[in-house]
């Protein structure tokens, strides 16, 4: 195939795409993903050993630093499926998604075409796999972009049965039901139910309300959920933040659902105090200089605000400069 795409050993850029594109690589957790939110018959056929991981990427060069994809190849009913899924975990909805799938697609099909050899790609009953696209997304916005092709194409509506076709799965990670969530109680809906946090406090808190199922993952389970949080949700946090959340993570033994939580919480917690200290702090300056600017003396504003008269001394200078 043209070389557009990248190469498996290169690394997705965007920390999202690292922590689920290594999640959704293990088969047990993709076959999860589908089975948990992908109300569809065919799927409840799915076996993990019916499940081959294809490790190269189909992402065009001119998106390898915004996006990654996973691919999967297994046999269904004695034929050959394809499933790509394309990790879209940008901050706005892409609504050209429907021609960009349709890109990777074809470049999956010309993939499989060169590398079959001629006589068995002449013969009557040679076919191409079918493929089925989903795209994972957790913006915070729900998603809007059209899911079938024929709706991307101007005036679809004159040529029914006419026009190329197809329609994607769609993983909405922010818009599934909090209750949904901790029904499916297993690794990928604790993760999306991680994801949706949009405050650092908040995080302190779904875990909390996650312990009970996260003490029934086994080993395994419980390291995708820590290795997942390591490459996505400590950089919803500040950056001071992010480091301290590393350390719990390091220090916590497999399984370790108590401590871990806890340590969580306290490293929020702390941060907390620390914010309201500093915004405590930032408001007394800001006092501080309004009261030196209108002539009060240093010891008046020192004893004003409860700065030392050092503090004072030095924001009177540099107001003089």
């Amino acid at each position: 195939m043209p070389n557009r795409g990248k190469s498996a050993q290169n690394p997705p850029h965007h920390p999202h795409d690292k922590g689920y594109r290594q999640l959704l690589t293990n088969k047990k957790t993709f076959l999860e993903l589908l089975q948990t939110f992908v109300a569809e018959g065919w799927v409840r056929e799915i076996k993990e050993g019916d499940l081959t991981l294809i490790n190269k990427s189909y992402v065009l060069q001119d998106f390898s630093d915004k996006e990654a994809d996973i691919v999967y190849r297994m046999r269904l009913g004695g034929s050959e499926i394809i499933f790509y899924v394309l990790l879209e975990l940008q901050s706005t909805v892409d609504h050209t998604m429907p021609f960009r799938l349709l890109q990777y697609m074809v470049e999956i099909w010309r993939d499989i075409y060169k590398n079959a050899p001629e006589k068995e790609r002449r013969r009557k009953n040679f076919k191409l796999p079918a493929i089925v696209p989903a795209v994972l997304y957790n913006g915070k916005k729900g998603w809007t972009a059209h899911q079938s092709f024929r709706e991307y194409q101007s005036g679809h509506e004159q040529f029914p049965g006419r026009l190329l076709d197809f329609s994607y799965i769609l993983f909405d990670v922010v818009r599934y039901n909090e209750e949904d969530l901790h029904r499916a109680a297993n690794v990928v809906s604790s993760i999306f139910y991680l994801d949706q946090t949009l405050e650092p406090q908040e995080l302190g808190v779904r875990l909390r309300k996650l312990a009970d199922i996260l003490k029934e993952l086994d080993q395994e389970q419980f390291r995708q959920i820590t290795v997942w949080m390591r490459n996505v949700i400590k950089r919803k946090l500040p950056g001071t933040l992010q480091k301290e959340i590393e350390r719990v993570l390091d220090e916590t033994e497999p399984r370790e659902v108590e401590k871990m939580i806890t340590n969580i919480e306290r490293t929020l917690d702390d941060m907390k105090k620390q914010t309201l200290i500093a915004g405590k702090l930032e408001g007394k300056v800001e006092v501080a200089k309004i009261a030196l600017k209108k002539g009060f003396t240093v010891n008046d504003v020192a004893e004003i605000t409860g700065l030392s008269v050092e503090t004072v001394l030095e924001l009177k200078k540099e107001l003089e400069n």
